[in-house]
């Protein structure tokens, strides 16, 4: 289908530095607060550093959120609670900040990146910068038409592989991937689905603005006779996103196996950035070792791709809004995991100390005993 070989990906994607990740281990050992008392801290700054390939973990200074967008046809079939060909209305806001994504991202200080990928819209309404990587006006109807044709599906691809360089050449030490589309729920459901082997009833959320119930309805008919365009080319991922996928969602595919070729940690949003993500560990099995799932957002879908790659959200609050927004929120976690994992004082054999435990009589009543400490930490 394309001159693009994907099974380069698995021989270039390596691990996180497992020596690494050991020694931060070892460190975390040695340090006061006794380990286990810091819950998932512990494993995410060990994580970090791994990524990180040093110990003790370096702070997450230069954070990015890059979000891709796009509109998908089958938002025709009234699939969404928006209208369809509405995503630039979307981009829009993201840039003059009227979005949840860009009040936390403002408050956070972390830079915003929108990446247009298909907006239905003529190119000059937006940002020169956004619009630049384009390869069409809209995702095709998946239902009935293929999202892209083969050509495009390249071109989305290797913009998504362009954009993680340039994110990486940057600086950018850690990536809050999401979306803005109309419609791409619809898709990553049919991709879920297809991937995951199931109905499109197990997939088949609300999307981030709940439609009702005739809406679910025709948008799990949408992704069932979708998902029978899907089941023919599973066994060629850039044909299968080209066929069901979108040229946002395929965009976001290549990204996240550059960004794990390039060793840049990956934050996931929501439903969009999972099946991404899963078409990712088709293509390479080691590439979700790099991502992190940010949050729950309530979507089956997501709750299904997460559970296929063993990631485990961060944060569970419900966001539902799409763009980033809930795996922004999960940022502050990791940069305090790391703040942790490297500040943390290590006992330095003092009055106090592990020993000075071991001496304390029974029954004193001022020295915890040897099990105190995992208790704590167990609370």
């Amino acid at each position: 289908m394309s001159s693009l070989n994907l099974d380069d990906f698995t021989d270039l994607i390596e691990r996180p530095d497992g020596g690494v990740r050991r020694d931060a281990e070892a460190r975390r050992e040695r340090q006061v607060v006794p380990p286990g008392a810091l819950g998932r801290l512990d494993e995410l700054g060990e994580w970090l550093a791994a990524a990180q390939g040093t110990v003790p973990v370096r702070p997450v200074e230069r954070p990015r959120v890059v979000l891709f967008a796009g509109d998908h046809g089958i938002a025709e079939l009234g699939v969404s609670a928006r209208a369809a060909g509405t995503a630039a209305e979307l981009v829009r806001d993201v840039l003059e900040g009227a979005r949840p994504v860009s009040v936390l991202a403002r408050r956070l200080g972390v830079g915003v990146r929108v990446v247009g990928m298909a907006l239905d819209c003529p190119p000059e309404e937006l940002p020169a910068d956004v619009v630049r990587h384009r390869v069409r006006r809209g995702s095709g109807r998946i239902d009935v038409e293929d999202a892209l044709t083969p050509e495009q599906a390249e071109a989305a691809f290797r913009a998504g592989v362009a954009v993680a360089d340039e994110e990486a050449d940057s600086g950018t030490d850690l990536v809050v991937l999401g979306d803005v589309s109309v419609g791409g729920t619809t898709a990553a459901g049919v991709l879920i689905a297809a991937l995951c082997g199931t109905d499109a009833s197990v997939v088949t959320g609300r999307g981030g603005q709940a439609i009702d119930d005739l809406a679910w309805m025709r948008k799990c008919a949408a992704i069932r006779d979708a998902l029978r365009r899907a089941r023919p080319v599973l066994g060629d991922q850039l044909q299968l996103l080209a066929t069901v996928g979108g040229a946002d969602l395929t965009a976001m595919t290549g990204f996240l196996l550059q960004c794990a070729v390039r060793k840049v940690p990956v934050i996931l949003d929501g439903v969009v950035t999972a099946a991404c993500a899963l078409v990712g560990q088709r293509i390479a099995f080691r590439a979700p070792d790099w991502w992190l799932a940010g949050h729950t957002g309530g979507e089956p879908g997501q709750a299904k791709a997460l559970d296929r790659m063993a990631l485990e959200p961060l944060l569970d609050q419900g966001v539902r809004v799409g763009e980033g927004a809930g795996a922004l929120l999960a940022l502050p976690l990791v940069q305090a995991a790391a703040a942790l994992a490297a500040e943390l004082p290590e006992r330095d054999g003092k009055p106090g100390d592990e020993d000075a435990v071991e001496d304390a009589p029974e029954g004193d009543g001022q020295v915890a005993g040897p099990e105190e400490p995992e208790r704590a930490g167990e609370a």
